[in-house]
């Protein structure tokens, strides 16, 4: 008892710092000058919310789910970048400059196939005149370039092609990957230009793995020459170490970033 009543009868302490007691009601800050507002405008802020104003227009392509034969050819594209092409591939990636290319596709447009319906009319004309004089006509067949495989396979042996026209992004490649071995074998003057579809659309299809002129016309015979000297120089002798040499991978953005980082590491450490 006498323990507790010396505690409750000693001296409360009193603390070094007295802190004074928050307003409840603080003071309004002073509210900065608006800027004066033209009557004439009016707001009319857009709702974004389901339902409310149309959305803006964005870049979806990250989202897009693409079709798988794109997502293939992609994915291809950017493999035969980072790897190591060897040359008989490597020589694909070169394809012919652009205004030699618009020479060679003139000329090809010249000499494109007859239509199944030109080529009826032509030989109902020969055959009303067979009838008419009592013998054969003696009607020559149109001068016009070559396509399908196996037939341009056959010119090229027997050396009866002038030039091959081969496309760059035949699929599979393996269809046409001996063919420029072949013509070089054989002596014959080839090209590589970019475009299965614009081959296909000079001789009526959809696409043409490879086209071969065998011969012109008078009238076309300087143009033909002047198109393989151009042809010579800016394909056959410019791209000559592609089908000699493996291609260089190319590696993504990433990964040279990273690679020049540790380059400057390890010079910065010697």
């Amino acid at each position: 008892m006498q323990a507790l009543s010396s505690d409750f009868g000693a001296p409360a302490k009193k603390s070094a710092t007295k802190k004074v007691a928050a307003s409840p009601y603080p003071a309004a800050k002073k509210a900065a000058a608006k800027a004066p507002v033209n009557p004439l405008i009016e707001k009319t802020p857009k709702n974004f919310g389901v339902g409310m104003d149309v959305q803006p227009q964005r870049d979806l392509s990250r989202y897009v789910k693409w079709p798988e034969y794109v997502r293939l050819q992609r994915q291809r594209r950017i493999l035969n970048q980072r790897l190591k092409v060897p040359p008989t591939l490597n020589q694909f990636n070169y394809a012919l400059d652009k205004n030699t290319a618009t020479q060679l596709f003139k000329l090809a447009n010249k000499y494109r196939p007859e239509t199944r319906a030109e080529k009826k009319a032509r030989l109902t004309e020969a055959a009303a005149q067979q009838v008419e004089k009592g013998q054969k006509a003696a009607g020559k067949k149109p001068v016009m370039v070559k396509y399908g495989l196996n037939h341009i396979t056959a010119l090229v042996e027997a050396k009866k092609a002038s030039l091959v026209v081969i496309a760059a992004d035949v699929d599979p490649i393996e269809l046409v990957i001996w063919l420029p071995a072949l013509c070089r074998k054989m002596g014959i003057p080839y090209v590589i230009v970019r475009g299965k579809a614009l081959l296909g659309s000079i001789v009526h299809k959809k696409t043409a793995t490879a086209l071969a002129f065998t011969e012109v016309r008078d009238e076309d015979k300087k143009e033909l020459a002047d198109l393989l000297s151009a042809i010579k120089s800016n394909f056959t002798d410019k791209h000559a170490d592609a089908r000699r040499q493996w291609s260089v991978g190319v590696m993504g953005h990433k990964s040279q970033i990273k690679t020049a980082q540790r380059l400057k590491h390890a010079a910065k450490s010697l």
